[in-house]
């Protein structure tokens, strides 16, 4: 059975539609109207082979917090609602990422409480039209809405794009590693206590 999500979120800020499918082939269709965003998020839906459609129209005649801040939350609620009861599946994911000069680790843990760690450093306001703070906020957001611990360690990495779009496939990559099925696990959760 596929592991999927589908949630919708209005508010006075943004109206965002989100289909994730967790056991996907890569495909997206993406459209925040923040196009660096976008870009962020096709990598990381390709990378770590989820199916996600994510649709936002935001206030961007304020600026961009509101649409990125809120598909974050979006996005990780999908993540918690197509885990279920998160049987069977590995729980931990990591990877360390090249891009060129950048080199980023991102580690996950799929343990119900959130947390989020990052000690990623941009030396520019904006890339495109998102702006750089904009990255801690949103994989802030996501963490607390799947309800995951999310760190990011920064080894290298001087140009900025370089350094989200690492992050962001980083991110796809362990969370793909974090929801794979364990079969030797026969139906359990990974954890002493017997739910996560």
């Amino acid at each position: 059975m596929e592991r999927t999500a589908r949630i919708t979120r209005t508010t006075k800020e943004t109206d965002i539609v989100c289909e994730l499918n967790l056991d996907g082939s890569g495909k997206y269709d993406i459209a925040t109207g923040v196009g660096f965003f976008d870009h962020m998020l096709s990598g990381f839906a390709r990378h770590g082979l989820f199916d996600l459609t994510l649709h936002c129209k935001g206030d961007l005649e304020v600026d961009s917090h509101h649409t990125i801040e809120d598909c974050g939350i979006v996005l990780g609620e999908c993540i918690r609602q197509a885990l279920g009861d998160k049987k069977a599946i590995r729980r931990f994911g990591n990877v360390i990422l090249p891009m060129d000069e950048a080199l980023i680790l991102c580690a996950i843990d799929l343990s119900g409480r959130p947390y989020y760690m990052s000690d990623l450093t941009f030396t520019v306001p904006k890339i495109g039209e998102m702006d750089t703070e904009m990255v801690r906020e949103f994989f802030y957001s996501v963490s607390y809405g799947a309800m995951m611990n999310l760190h990011f360690h920064q080894f290298t990495g001087e140009n900025n794009h370089h350094i989200a779009e690492c992050a962001f496939k980083a991110f796809g990559k362990a969370l793909d590693m974090a929801v794979m099925r364990e079969d030797r696990l026969q139906g359990a959760v990974w954890s002493t206590k017997g739910s996560l």
